[in-house]
């Protein structure tokens, strides 16, 4: 008989940065339960042109989803929560988010029309159990509302998931880190350790929100004209602080951009929010005189529908920046977004606008731990095994070899699809099962691979060309062929591209000419051979034949 077996599975999160997906499962190889712990995206870039959200691909639980008993949401964040609405009805578990990340789900999930997704609001610290999985909510600190540690215990032994983290002294919202809880953890041995790995290259620590206040106040007190701040709309603390330092500077504060109202909705539902805190409509902020206005906005990665890309064009209806105004960036740069972010800076620049970032004040830490937190955790936790996730492959081979002068007997640092067998007797990868992910193009999810994904990335490399020729009864050219051409370069050359399409009918024996495939196969060597000599690029060719009635 199978012996019972617990393990670990990422789908989504391990070996990059973003969409988060964590399996845990606990049985026989034949007869497992399953647990998934958040269920995330990232955002499209120029690679992926057309789709502004992926998430990983959850093929392999839907296959077991009889066996999964619930999704539970470690925080708020879209990596964490953003393919929540996409998947919920495909999963059809329970989900599982205290007041706030479920506030923020139930949104997503109200907008895509899945008004009866079964959302059950636990509190901090909340204790459930799940199939054969006794699970505990431990509160951390982050860059968003209510973050949490997972606790997942089963008869083999215990697990801590401890989603994304740092550990701040003085958090200007919300608790501090509940260092306690994860000792007795400890002391009561911990089998495993699912780490955050983001800041394992940084040295010390992540830095405290309340020294970020302190300095918003003086900065913003400084400052003359119009002011506008951009952060991460989920950062609620970091909110508050701008609010604060607003007040402070006798600034009235106006929020611009649907996620920054989006979020402050939320956190003022759920009580985050001070009582005292209020904000004017962007239609009254525009007549305050230009030294008692702090515009909030959205924007801080150079999106280009944000509220701070529209005020760099000049195309926003409530605000018009210039010179003696003042743009502040309290946020740090993601990787991957360092252009555009750069481009959005020149712009407000060109306008005259002073653009001030984290690298002229210190207006920004970090949600994630650095060296020193991590330490920290693994002095409290002890587990005997780590595996490293949130990074990618350079991310979680240094947390691995971190873990273990930090006190782990065994790490492993997974990829997506690894099967990770934690106990009894490991860890160790058992085996490898399909991990991808799916494109949100307009409405419709859509695997790797898809035909529209393949034909859009080619069009947005080399273009392309529709060659519609007409046939007569014999299979002859019944006139010259008509080229379309969108993106792609031809040079002078392209009556030559209709003499070589001409030519390789011709050459086709009276059989294939009446063959559409072949005539198809014949124009298209001809169209490629074309464009390899004058332009050195293959576009994406289509063909119309049309045959003529005699």
């Amino acid at each position: 008989m199978s012996r019972k077996e617990l393990v670990f599975l990422p789908l989504g999160g391990s070996g990059e940065i973003g969409m988060n997906m964590n399996l845990y499962g606990f049985g026989t190889e034949a007869n497992r339960q399953w647990i998934m712990i958040d269920c995330g995206v990232m955002f499209g870039d120029l690679a992926t042109p057309g789709v502004d959200l992926i998430c990983p691909d959850p093929t392999y639980i839907l296959e077991e989803r009889e066996a999964l008993h619930g999704l539970l949401l470690t925080h708020g964040h879209e990596d964490h929560i953003g393919a929540v609405a996409l998947l919920a009805p495909k999963l059809g578990c329970p989900i599982y988010a205290t007041p706030f990340t479920a506030a923020l789900v139930r949104r997503k999930l109200d907008e895509n029309g899945e008004t009866n997704a079964p959302l059950r609001v636990i509190d901090m610290n909340a204790k459930l159990s799940l199939g054969p999985f006794d699970l505990e909510y431990i509160t951390l600190t982050h860059s968003i509302p209510e973050p949490s540690a997972i606790v997942i215990r089963t008869e083999l032994g215990a697990v801590l998931h401890t989603g994304d983290w740092k550990i701040d002294p003085t958090p200007t919202l919300g608790p501090v880190a509940d260092g306690p809880a994860i000792r007795k953890l400890g002391d009561e041995g911990l089998l495993a350790m699912v780490c955050d790995s983001t800041n394992v290259f940084s040295k010390g620590e992540s830095g405290s929100e309340s020294k970020v206040r302190k300095n918003l106040v003086e900065l913003i007190s400084r400052q003359k004209g119009r002011v506008a701040v951009t952060t991460f709309a989920s950062n609620v603390s970091r909110v508050v602080s701008i609010c604060e330092a607003a007040a402070a500077a006798d600034r009235s504060v106006c929020l611009l951009g649907r996620s920054m109202l989006r979020i402050v909705d939320a956190a003022r539902e759920v009580g985050l929010l001070p009582e005292h805190l209020s904000f004017v409509d962007p239609k009254d902020a525009g007549h305050l005189p230009r030294q008692h206005v702090l515009y909030l906005c959205t924007g801080s990665q150079g999106e280009p529908r944000a509220a701070l890309a529209r005020i760099a064009r000049d195309d926003h209806r409530d605000l018009v920046l210039g010179d003696g105004d003042t743009v502040i960036f309290s946020s740090k740069i993601i990787p991957g977004n360092d252009r555009e972010i750069y481009n959005l800076q020149n712009d407000l620049v060109d306008r005259g606008v002073h653009v001030i970032t984290e690298k002229e004040e210190f207006i920004h830490v970090s949600g994630h731990p650095c060296r020193d937190e991590l330490k920290a955790m693994y002095e409290w936790a002890r587990p005997e095994i780590a595996i490293p996730v949130h990074g990618e492959a350079r991310h979680l081979e240094e947390h691995a070899d971190f873990a273990l002068t930090l006190g782990a007997k065994e790490t492993l640092a997974p990829r997506n699809g690894d099967l990770i067998r934690l106990a009894p007797e490991g860890p160790e990868i058992i085996e490898e099962v399909p991990a991808g992910r799916m494109y949100l193009d307009g409405d419709v999810l859509l695997p790797d691979g898809a035909a529209p994904m393949r034909e859009r990335r080619k069009l947005s490399y080399a273009g392309v060309v529709v060659i519609s020729v007409a046939l007569d009864g014999a299979g002859a050219l019944a006139g010259d062929p008509m080229i379309f051409c969108k993106g792609v370069f031809t040079g002078d050359e392209q009556g030559e591209l209709v003499g070589d399409i001409a030519a390789a009918l011709a050459g086709l024996n009276k059989s294939k000419r009446r063959d559409d495939d072949a005539v198809e196969l014949a124009i298209r060597r001809a169209a490629r051979e074309f464009f390899d000599e004058v332009w050195g690029k293959r576009p994406l060719i289509e063909t119309q034949i049309h045959r003529l009635r005699p």
